[in-house]
């Protein structure tokens, strides 16, 4: 579920191209397999869409509850804002990178006073597409941020499209002399038809942190429904589905032994309306204050998530 003018410019695409969207590049591919488009601002997913499902969507009208300046356009499994901000902000929406530390814990902060960006650096940096490689009918992308955001840690991401999955992968090299500990996360918007009708199973019994009650550790009881705000750390690397009523996803990660489920409900972040906000959940990969990586020199962490249809094999 995106933005019509970004919709647009897919559904103009013949083949693979690069276009200017929202104030950013962003790599595009429309192709017999189905549909994937990147920004190079955080090297972040901003849809996909398998070939089978972009023919059920055609023709499908806007949610009749979009109140924003433009219209979100059902189809594909992820969801972007509708409003998204102006450069230097990151657009919300699609898969950000959150590297190298998740929220605002600052883990592998090089700042003497700890300061920097939320999610750190990497979801606004500017990222180079190294290679594009045809891959099992669908197609593999490798990029790299254009400047150093790390004095130990370089970052690479990974990015496959088929027509029966999606995968992301986040790399982290330590090219350095000392260790270093890190957080992060693959922060997945998934479009849902109804964001308070969903239900996300495989967390029951999982120890969680609520970050609405100052991280007050609980126990999951049952399958998670969610009916208002959310913003949970799991304990868990089990692979999860999450159920809207009309679409099952699977996800499962990988290097990752944190599931965080956010949904800001009827209070989204002012770069997003109430009515847009009801079309997502934000099911993560992540690595977390539960599971923090220490890496140390000429290590690497692949932090991955999968997507796939619950019809489908990742």
């Amino acid at each position: 579920m995106i933005p019509e003018s970004l919709a647009a410019l897919v559904e103009e695409t013949r083949g693979q191209r690069r276009v200017h969207w929202a104030g950013r590049e962003v790599w595009l591919a429309n192709e017999a397999w189905g549909q994937l488009a990147v920004s190079l601002q955080g090297a972040q997913v901003l849809h996909y869409q398998s070939a089978p499902e972009a023919a059920r969507a055609a023709g499908a009208p806007a949610p009749a509850d979009s109140a924003a300046k433009e219209a979100l356009v059902p189809g594909g499994w992820l969801w972007v804002t509708p409003t998204p901000q102006d450069l230097p902000g990151a657009i919300r929406g699609g898969i950000p990178l959150c590297w190298p530390w998740f929220a605002d814990e600052n883990t592998a902060d090089e700042s003497p006073d700890r300061s920097g960006p939320m999610h750190g650096p990497a979801r606004k940096a500017d990222w180079r597409l190294d290679a594009v490689d045809e891959h099992e009918e669908g197609v593999e992308l490798h990029l790299s941020p254009e400047e150093r955001l790390h004095g130990q840690l370089i970052p690479r991401a990974v990015i496959q499209a088929n027509a029966r999955r999606l995968h992301v992968e986040l790399i982290t090299e330590h090219v350095g002399e000392t260790p270093v500990k890190i957080t992060g996360a693959l922060h997945s918007y998934l479009a849902v038809d109804d964001a308070f009708a969903c239900r996300v199973e495989g967390l029951a019994g999982a120890t969680y942190l609520d970050k609405l009650a100052d991280f007050a550790e609980r126990d999951q009881q049952g399958e998670l429904g969610v009916r208002g705000p959310l913003d949970r750390i799991y304990r868990s690397n089990a692979e999860l589905r999450l159920d809207d009523g009309t679409r099952r996803l699977r996800i499962a990660r990988q290097g990752s032994d944190s599931a965080v489920v956010w949904h800001p409900g009827d209070a989204p972040p002012g770069d997003t309306s109430v009515e847009a906000a009801r079309h997502f959940l934000c099911v993560e990969a992540a690595n977390t204050r539960l599971d923090p990586v220490w890496l140390v020199p000429g290590a690497q962490h692949l932090l991955g998530t999968t997507l796939s249809s619950e019809d489908t094999t990742p």
